[in-house]
């Protein structure tokens, strides 16, 4: 298992920030914001288990649980003690889970950042999974590569971004993972439902709930679902950038991302005096 760690180019003492991709895993998801980040953090990325084609099969029943083991135990290597976390999607499951199974280290997550997470997983949303596994299975891997795009990104940034997006494809093909692991990661992802016990060390930890309204695999209502579970959530909705908006509305994103992690620490720091 591996990880990348980006030192801030400004600041030895910056805080840390742990960057965790969604269904894909692969760290590269976050390119768009390695460069920007480091201004500001020390900058942790890492590919998540069995997101390769030369890798070992995912044991069985493999859980979100599992998952922030993996980041768990990748995060100690690095001896990184506190950070903030954001997490896309499923990595930010991944990072509720993280939250629960660090009670007892020394680890201390100073945020955590949801893009485009839900409460419960949305009847769209399921359907879209459901034909992204139908696809793998009868019509192969190609099929699923090339139709996940339409998942992620936005009509206008895939006519804007074809020649670049079709090289991604194929790179993707190329390095697939076997489709075993991807409908295990697919189904931990479904079942996954946050425990009372993950939701009580959320409440603990500032949270911070971004989603995009144009996101075509996960509604955005989702996200205000998610919100309301945890009274001192900060849920913030940008108009545009699909479910990748990382990707197709990077800039926008990097900004709004690190407003919101300064706001935070802000915050943190106000209570902490008074």
């Amino acid at each position: 298992m591996e990880y990348q760690l980006y030192p801030c180019l400004k600041n030895q003492n910056a805080e840390y920030l742990v960057l965790c991709s969604g269904l894909g895993g692969h760290g590269a998801f976050w390119a768009p914001q390695i460069a920007f980040f480091q201004e500001h953090f020390h900058v942790f990325t890492y590919d998540q288990e069995g997101c390769h084609a030369n890798t070992q099969l995912l044991k069985k029943n493999y859980t979100m649980e599992d998952l922030a083991l993996q980041l768990f135990h990748l995060i100690q290597a690095a001896e990184i003690k506190s950070f903030h976390f954001i997490g896309h999607a499923l990595g930010g499951f991944i990072g509720a889970e993280l939250a629960r199974i660090s009670r007892y280290s020394d680890l201390n997550i100073l945020s955590l950042t949801v893009l485009n997470g839900w409460a419960y997983l949305d009847a769209h949303t399921r359907k879209c999974f459901q034909t992204r596994i139908a696809l793998l299975k009868q019509a192969g891997i190609q099929a699923y590569v090339e139709a996940q795009a339409l998942f992620l990104y936005t009509p206008a940034w895939i006519s804007r971004n074809i020649q670049t997006l079709i090289q991604q494809e194929n790179k993707q093909i190329h390095d697939f993972p076997p489709a075993y692991n991807v409908l295990t990661r697919l189904n931990a992802l479904m079942s996954y439902e946050m425990p009372e016990e993950t939701e009580q060390f959320l409440r603990k930890i500032p949270l911070l709930i971004l989603a995009n309204k144009d996101d075509f695999l996960v509604p955005y209502h989702q996200s205000q679902a998610l919100a309301e579970k945890f009274i001192h959530a900060e849920c913030v909705l940008l108009d545009s950038g699909g479910h990748a908006a990382t990707v197709t509305e990077a800039s926008m994103m990097n900004e709004t991302l690190l407003s919101l992690i300064q706001k935070s620490n802000a915050s943190q720091l106000m209570s902490q005096v008074s």
